[in-house]
């Protein structure tokens, strides 16, 4: 059943429109990805879509008392108050629900923070109470429980101050604040901007786990892989949709591409022919067929409404001499900020040609790592080696380095026309076309531009100057998926060294050669390969850890019971024996089975069809969730069981027991 359709919606701001008589339905269940360019206007569609703007045409339908969430690519000016507050201003209709909720989160800090005041903390205890009562006869302890959840999970402190938080941080409020909702479709502009992988973890499982629809925008192709049922594009102001995964989309579109470049080469080519033969002699207009005439004004038309897609951004990074071979030697490095460890002993070695990935939770201390491994940050202890002859260029994630003030041309360019490219100067309105910028784009202050133009603009500004040591400090934010791949091949091909800090989990895959990886308390670890090399190491590193600290007591064990002689096995001890090694040998076939289910479950729900029956769709996705529990059962009882194994083997090799 369709809970939202579009018809004909036009929206246009100056020249050709940016939605040019979209049509789109959502079905009830369905979690569609909207992608396009830079600009293209996904989140203009988005913000209509919600019924936070209007189209300059065409309607929009909801079902009757749909309820929506958005998180806006853009924080609100207009927003105050706590975390919780704001949080809490999300649940929509519910209003008196979420003021209650607050109230119930200011009383009970008041009262944790007042126990020396008998007489104060039983009024408060009081007030809590009947509080509490309210709230669960309206049943908003559920929602409050989701309030809490989102606000822990996103890693967020409830009592902040909304407006004095980071642009980071905000953000992630307004996602809680979509989340906290529940709505029936939510609306997600980039939501693992300013999220940590655990986060953005926590992000997807809870999305799959939801019953309502989602449309979202997004650039970690993670995200979209593992969430989108649908994908729709917008492209020139028209929506395409996509009924497959995004690898299949990938094909399908640069198959339609293509054909598309073939018909207008055609029509080109055609319209050609029909100029020459318009320009003819004398004679030729005499007998002029009117009908060929009338179709050529008609082709005349069609080609001057053609529009053409952007370009692909040309990115160039230019490669300074090379540095010494050692760019960065730390030997014992622990570096502590108010007392708190944030680096412990760490010891590495960065030469030149590493491409090293950082990764860790948010405010784990990755910019400071990056800091230390410049030099631009000295140590609590330890020491730091740098090499020689390194040119850095620095990617940040704050883009402190553009001036908002300044035109797009004077960031790149410091007020002069031309820049130097590999020796040669070049025109900068000609550089930054290669970062699609266009030449009246170039002279408009940045505070106007987007934040995918800011990122490009960066990317400019960084790859005008020579370097052999790229530092990128979470470049990925905002850039459209075909200026991020075009941003991999780059770095892949370069040849200096990189290190690169990003929550993106593709992009690390596809371009570092090693990992090093926040794992609490200031410890850094070092791993070889991307994020899911890193996984796999860590698992097999903290299954073998937990297998070592069980070896003393099996050893004391062994022992005592060498002393002894050997034991022989009870009765209940060989039923227990066999009984283990009978569920060890079938664990792997009912895995295997629940896997295959589960494939087949997400194949069906990429399957639009499935969409048209909304009990279909919610037993599918109860069956997902079963299915997922069991299968976290299943490995943990599989673990369980090839310790007590490994445990009973080693007994009985060491004479321990007898059977």
């Amino acid at each position: 059943m369709a809970v939202l359709s579009a018809r004909g919606v036009l929206l246009a701001f100056s020249g050709q429109p940016v939605l040019d008589g979209v049509n789109l339905t959502l079905e009830e269940g369905e979690r569609v990805c909207l992608l396009g360019r830079n600009g293209a206007g996904k989140s203009s569609l988005m913000a209509i879509l919600a019924g936070q703007a209007k189209p300059d045409s065409g309607e929009v339908h909801r079902a009757q008392g749909l309820r929506t969430g958005l998180l806006p690519q853009d924080v609100p000016p207009d927003l105050g108050g706590t975390v919780f507050e704001v949080v809490t201003s999300g649940l929509g209709e519910k209003g008196e629900l979420g003021r209650r909720m607050a109230e119930h989160h200011r009383l009970a800090r008041e009262l944790a923070a007042n126990q020396t005041d008998a007489a104060l903390s039983a009024k408060l205890a009081l007030e809590l109470a009947k509080l509490e009562r309210a709230l669960e006869a309206a049943g908003g302890f559920e929602a409050l429980r989701q309030v809490d959840t989102a606000v822990s999970k996103l890693g967020l402190d409830p009592d902040a101050e909304f407006t004095t938080l980071s642009g980071g941080l905000q953000r992630r409020t307004l996602l809680a604040r979509a989340l906290a909702g529940d709505p029936d479709v939510l609306f997600l502009d980039e939501p693992t901007n300013h999220l940590d992988l655990d986060s953005i973890a926590w992000l997807e499982d809870f999305l799959l786990r939801r019953r309502g629809s989602l449309f979202f925008v997004t650039h970690d192709r993670a995200f979209l892989r593992r969430l989108a049922t649908r994908i729709v594009e917008l492209d020139r102001g028209q929506l395409t949709s996509w009924a497959c995964d995004y690898d299949t989309y990938l094909e399908r579109r640069a198959a339609q591409l293509e054909a598309e470049s073939s018909e207008r080469a055609k029509f080109d080519k055609k319209l050609a022919q029909e100029e020459v033969w318009i320009r003819t002699g004398i004679k030729a207009r005499r007998t002029r067929d009117m009908g060929r005439v009338r179709r050529l004004v008609d082709m005349r038309r069609e080609r001057a409404a053609r529009r053409e897609r952007v370009g692909s951004a040309q990115l160039l990074a230019q490669e300074a001499d090379r540095s010494g071979k050692l760019v960065a030697e730390l030997e014992h490095v622990s570096f502590t900020y108010d007392g708190r460890p944030v680096i412990q002993d760490l010891t590495t070695v960065v030469t030149r040609g590493d491409k090293l990935g950082i990764i860790g939770p948010n405010g784990a201390g990755k910019t400071t790592l990056l800091h230390l491994l410049l030099g631009r940050l000295q140590p609590t202890s330890g020491t730091v080696r740098l090499g020689t002859n390194m040119q850095v260029a620095y990617f940040d994630q704050l883009r402190a380095e553009l001036d908002h003030d300044k035109s797009v041309k004077d960031n790149v360019a410091g007020g002069n026309d031309q820049v130097i490219v590999n020796g040669q100067p070049v025109h900068v309105l000609g550089w930054l076309r290669n970062f699609l910028f266009s030449a009246d784009r170039a002279r408009i202050p940045v505070r106007l531009l987007s934040g995918g133009e800011r990122n490009r603009l960066l990317l400019a500004k960084l790859f005008a100057r020579p370097c052999n040591v790229l530092v990128m400090d979470e470049p990925t934010n905002d850039l459209d998926l075909e200026t991020l791949e075009l941003l991999e091949d780059l770095l892949a091909d370069f040849s200096g060294t990189l290190l690169l800090v990003s929550h993106d989990r593709a992009f690390l895959n596809n371009v570092v050669t090693s990992t090093l990886a926040f794992e609490g308390n200031g410890r850094v670890v070092e791993y070889a390969g991307g994020y899911d090399d890193w996984l796999s190491q860590r698992q097999a590193t903290l299954q073998a850890k937990s297998a070592a600290q069980r070896v003393p007591d099996d050893e004391a064990a062994a022992k005592s019971a060498a002393s002894r002689g050997p034991r022989k096995l009870s009765f209940k001890e060989k039923a227990e024996a066999e009984t283990r090694r009978k569920e060890l040998a079938e664990l792997p076939a009912h895995i295997e089975a629940l896997e295959t289910e589960q494939a087949e479950l997400n194949a069906r729900l990429s399957s639009p069809g499935l969409y048209s029956d909304p009990q279909s769709v919610q037993k599918v996705q109860a069956r997902m969730a079963e299915i997922e529990s069991g299968l976290d059962r299943a490995l943990a009882r599989w673990e369980e069981l090839e310790s007590a194994q490994r445990v009973f083997d080693a007994a009985l090799a060491s004479g321990e027991v007898r059977e």
